[in-house]
């Protein structure tokens, strides 16, 4: 099967890329399940219904998020009835909305979609380790389940390696999110997963990750600024990864990042 995941979408220029090439990448690489991370897609800060409704539409089949994932009001009514909006697995019990998802496709695989947020310079939070390791029990990959795809939303990219070494042969893909900038370390770990440590935005990268400089620089000069952050809102390069997965057991065979369009050099699945 083959898998195709975004990275963080930032504000509206990414947004409405997005949305205009999903129907194309879709079309042009086979893809069998389109997923995005989405927690940054309404003005660099949380995510709404509506903007999910579009994701949909343009073919998206699942939207994960991470520490922004309840920044926009209403979202808390929404993600409740909504299965394929994720928020972090790894939350506190009796947080709304759910942390994975399994998805259908069309000749009758099964997929699972997990979310997790990290704990290493972030707001503490449930055990990630532990939580993935619990929802894996019921989830055998190659047998009960055709592919598993983790999306690990954290600051630390040691904490992320080694989520993808504790998974490693028993997940298809653990891919990052949440640093906004694409790493150079796709690879296929030694029993079979994928991993790359952060996938990169969907945004302007003529920006500080996502946001207009101005005010991101001056407070790192030390200034007192009444601002808020904005998203950039030049030309957006939409950032991810393709994955291969075998289908005799759900293991990684190839991964390949994406990127196209805006500032950076474009990479293309062959």
């Amino acid at each position: 099967m083959k898998l195709l995941f975004l990275g963080d979408v930032v504000g509206k220029v990414a947004r409405e890329k997005v949305i205009n090439s999903i129907p194309m990448l879709r079309d042009k690489l086979s893809l069998d399940i389109v997923i995005v991370n989405g927690e940054n897609a309404a003005g660099g800060f949380g995510i709404t219904s509506e903007i999910c409704k579009q994701f949909f539409d343009s073919g998206i089949d699942v939207i994960t998020g991470g520490n922004h994932s309840w920044d926009q009001s209403g979202i808390i009514e929404y993600i409740e009835k909504e299965p394929r909006l994720l928020r972090p697995l790894n939350h506190v019990k009796g947080t709304p909305g759910r942390g994975y998802y399994f998805y259908n496709t069309f000749d009758g695989k099964k997929i699972l979609i997990i979310n997790l947020i990290g704990q290493v310079f972030m707001k503490p939070i449930e055990n990630p380790f532990l939580s993935v390791d619990d929802c894996l029990k019921s989830s055998n990959l190659g047998k009960t389940v055709d592919l598993i795809f983790v999306d690990f939303h954290a600051e630390a990219t040691s904490e992320k390696m080694a989520m993808a070494q504790f998974l490693d042969g028993r997940v298809s893909a653990v891919i990052g999110s949440h640093q906004q900038i694409p790493t150079a370390d796709s690879q296929i770990l030694d029993k079979g997963t994928a991993y790359q440590t952060d996938a990169g935005m969907c945004g302007d990268y003529n920006s500080v990750i996502g946001m207009q400089k101005d005010v991101p620089i001056n407070r790192f000069l030390g200034k007192i600024s009444k601002d808020r952050f904005r998203p950039a809102g030049g030309d957006a390069t939409i950032c991810g990864v393709v994955i291969e997965t075998s289908e005799e057991t759900g293991l990684a065979k190839k991964i390949t990042p994406l990127r196209l369009g805006g500032r950076l050099n474009e990479e293309w699945p062959t």
